[in-house]
């Protein structure tokens, strides 16, 4: 594999399965608890639904089927009865889409995750092209990398999120 170089990029690192996966800190606009979303009728099943964020109407995906990762297994009730909140596990992070084009316009979009991990500068794990990554479509994927010997897959979010906005 050949080195990629994402620069001194920071990334934000979380938990989608049993993927530890990573996506710039610059197009994170925020990371919040789990949200009850509004399912919106005839969006694909990789959408969550909407959710009200102080004011603005956001469109979730759910990470795991965004990745193809198995549905996450529920925690453990004491009632033996699911509830809303444990249906809600987990976070939500905010993701800013565009921006850099002509129109200057940014799209917000929500990525669910299991679990925010860490933060991190691009240059404390060696990061390499996406060749042979097992289990993920390589043109979701910008890099691959290893911290503390674990596999981190650096996400492209525009090739991941934006055609699910156009639908």
């Amino acid at each position: 594999m050949s080195e990629k170089n994402l620069g001194l990029a920071r990334l934000l690192v979380f938990r989608v399965g049993t993927l530890a996966c990573a996506a710039e800190v610059d197009q994170v606009r925020e990371i919040l608890p789990r949200l009850p979303t509004t399912r919106i009728p005839g969006a694909p099943s990789v959408v969550a639904g909407l959710v009200n964020v102080r004011g603005t109407l956001v469109t979730v995906v759910e990470g795991w089927r965004a990745l193809g990762q198995a549905p996450p297994a529920p925690p453990p009730s004491t009632t033996g009865h699911p509830t809303e909140a444990q249906d809600l596990q987990g976070s939500t992070i905010i993701l800013e889409l565009g921006g850099d084009g002509d129109n200057g316009g940014q799209r917000l979009i929500g990525f669910t995750v299991d679990e925010v991990v860490d933060m991190m500068a691009g240059g404390d794990t060696v990061l390499e092209d996406r060749q042979g990554l097992p289990g993920v479509d390589p043109t979701l994927v910008r890099a691959v990398g290893r911290r503390h010997g674990e596999l981190i897959i650096v996400l492209d979010v525009a090739a991941l999120l934006g055609p699910i906005l156009t639908t």
